[in-house]
């Protein structure tokens, strides 16, 4: 009888019942999207660099040496010595390490010098490689290549001139030693899209001129003399190591991190993007509660609504109780009415989750870089719903315990 009772109520009100249901489903979408969307960040971070061991750099911060050699955030507070890279590269337990060079900009976006092997041995998402979309790697001592977000942001095409900007955020360029697009990479969703590459040689020879990081008054060697010359690089800012042996990984780290020539910091990917999400986790926490408090204000929004009602339907509890209803028959059908509601508000809103992760997911992957994978509900997000229904039945308990306070001498009385 309590469930005929119940869904015969919320027919009779569809319009308030719709609405009510459409808050609690825009709210539900919007915790389990944050979820979504923090659970797709961690996972994006983390897939940025996959199948690196080590990073090695100049001794700072293992936070600081991961946001420049991996994200292109931030700068490094001193450079390793090339021979101290050659040092560690003669390491049996190497089995493949790359240099990057950072320092210079083209635009805004970060301009580092590499060698070829980081097209072969930089994997993100799982073991996935570098692809070109159009043209090919560097050939030449002026070739670069560019991301997907460099060339779509600056309209670049193959063949294209690039003039490199000294520093970040710098005046000065190195016209006199312009770059030609060779190649522009397939979109990867990493810094990768937004980073120029060159070769390390190239780095050396666009600062022949160069000292102290001003342009030599008066200098100016053609292109064919440097060409000619010697580029090896004194220094590098940082190397991506990848070992022999898993099991080797810690030993070599210690080694590194006690390298007697100079002080260096060797850290395991993995480790720095942890304690990078603690430095964040302040922000995320917030961030989720404030997608839980839009729940809580939809279901304190319901009970309003059932509050509301309950004066209009104060004639309808009073016939029911004469028809010989139970006052818990009054209260079981307004806490049911409120379970449904929020039980079709939890549904509806997972659906619209879906929905939108669908539309949206390649938009976001090109825009941001941010994959959000399209799963079944975890067992997280089930337990979300399944609390958003219990707490639809308890907050609909203080209307339902008033409607079973009613009198039905009270009921009665109400004038139409």
């Amino acid at each position: 009888m309590i469930l005929r009772l119940a869904f015969g109520s919320l027919r009779a009100r569809v319009l308030t019942v719709a609405m009510t249901v459409l808050a609690i489903a825009l709210s539900v979408t919007l915790f389990l999207g944050v979820e979504k969307v923090r659970t797709g960040a961690k996972a994006s971070f983390a897939d940025t660099i996959s199948g690196t061991d080590l990073i090695v750099g100049a001794r700072s911060g293992s936070v600081q040496l991961l946001l420049y050699s991996v994200f292109r955030i931030g700068n490094a507070t001193n450079n390793m010595t090339w021979e101290s890279y050659q040092d560690i590269a003669a390491r049996p337990e190497i089995d493949w390490i790359v240099p990057i060079s950072l320092g210079d900009s083209h635009r805004q976006f970060r301009v580092m010098g590499t060698t070829s092997a980081f097209f072969e041995r930089y994997k993100y998402r799982s073991g996935q490689s570098l692809a070109t979309r159009d043209g090919e790697i560097m050939s030449d001592l002026f070739d670069a290549v560019i991301g997907a977000d460099v060339a779509t942001t600056l309209g670049y095409e193959v063949g294209d001139p690039i003039v490199v900007a000294h520093g970040l955020a710098s005046f000065s360029n190195h016209d006199d030693q312009p770059f030609r697009v060779s190649g522009i990479l397939e979109k990867t969703g990493t810094p990768v899209d937004r980073t120029v590459i060159v070769s390390l040689e190239a780095i050396e020879a666009i600062h022949v001129d160069w000292k102290s990081g001003a342009r030599i008054p008066g200098q100016s060697t053609p292109t064919e003399v440097i060409r000619q010359m010697d580029l090896e690089p004194n220094a590098i800012t940082a190397a991506l190591v990848g070992t022999k042996s898993r099991l080797q990984v810690f030993g070599l780290q210690r080694a590194i991190n006690s390298y007697p020539q100079e002080p260096l910091l060797a850290i395991l990917p993995g480790v720095a993007l942890q304690e990078l999400w603690q430095i964040v986790g302040i922000a995320e926490t917030a961030l989720v509660a404030v997608s839980g408090m839009v729940v809580v204000t939809a279901l304190i929004g319901m009970m309003a609504t059932i509050f509301s009602s309950l004066n209009e339907r104060r004639r309808e509890m009073a016939i029911f109780r004469a028809m010989g209803a139970r006052p818990r028959v009054i209260l079981g059908m307004l806490v049911l009415e409120a379970s449904v509601m929020a039980a079709i508000g939890a549904a509806l809103g997972l659906a619209l989750l879906y929905i939108s992760l669908f539309v949206a997911q390649p938009w976001v992957d090109r825009a941001f870089g941010l994959w959000l994978p399209i799963n079944a509900p975890s067992m997280r997000e089930l337990l979300v719903l399944v609390g958003v229904v219990l707490a639809g039945a308890i907050v609909s308990l203080i209307p339902a315990l008033r409607a079973y306070r009613m009198s039905l001498a009270d009921g009665m009385m109400v004038k139409i």
